[in-house]
């Protein structure tokens, strides 16, 4: 019994891990990946000395949460939107956005304030041409993945899906921001131990 629970752990597990690998494979010849404008954008942050902020709602926002953590972990001035320690946005900063179905009211008005004080925009979207996210937006990754937006139309109820709603995007996101923080690492020259030094010891 103990065996066939496990050899379907890990089925789903691949299952699952394959579907995800399965947004970056569908990479363009005709525009950057989103590994590749992710990391710039924030190097070039780092190199006026701006700060990184990031927002995201629902499961969204946490993956931008654990992503805010690894930058403080790299060294960068990083700041969840809302923390009540978040300082204002200025013309050297970044914010990091993510609105997969292609925008929510939220994330457009803080797009907007950002906007409007001279912070440079990176909208991660899997509705590059179509969301209303998009328009505030300085630089767009696109992540090829099933959100809201697109799943459950056309599903007949009886069906189960592998990865509920925004599941592949939300999961995307964490394997994307893994990859960010890989060659961070090296674009900043932080090594493992000045990496983990930074972690809290608060706990």
């Amino acid at each position: 019994m103990e065996e066939s629970t496990a050899e379907s752990m890990s089925t789903l597990a691949t299952r699952i891990c394959n579907q995800i690998n399965s947004v970056f494979t569908k990479s363009s010849t005709t525009t950057p990946s989103p590994l590749e404008i992710t990391v710039d954008e924030i190097a070039s942050a780092a190199a006026r000395r701006g700060k990184v902020f990031v927002y995201g709602v629902g499961r969204e926002g946490l993956m931008m949460k654990t992503l805010c953590m690894r930058l403080a972990h790299l060294g960068l001035s990083a700041h969840c939107v809302g923390d009540m320690t978040t300082p204002p946005i200025s013309s050297s900063d970044l914010l990091i956005a993510s609105a997969g179905p292609g925008g929510f009211s939220t994330v457009d008005a803080i797009c907007g304030v950002a906007k409007t004080n001279g912070g440079r925009v990176l909208i991660l979207t899997a509705q590059p041409e179509s969301g209303s996210s998009v328009k505030y937006a300085s630089v767009v990754a696109y992540i090829a993945a099933q959100t809201m937006a697109d799943h459950g139309v056309a599903m007949e109820e009886t069906t189960t899906p592998l990865l509920p709603m925004g599941s592949v995007y939300e999961g995307a996101m964490f394997v994307l921001f893994e990859m960010v923080v890989f060659k961070l690492s090296s674009v900043l020259g932080q090594s493992p131990h000045e990496i983990q030094s930074r972690h809290t010891n608060l706990e």
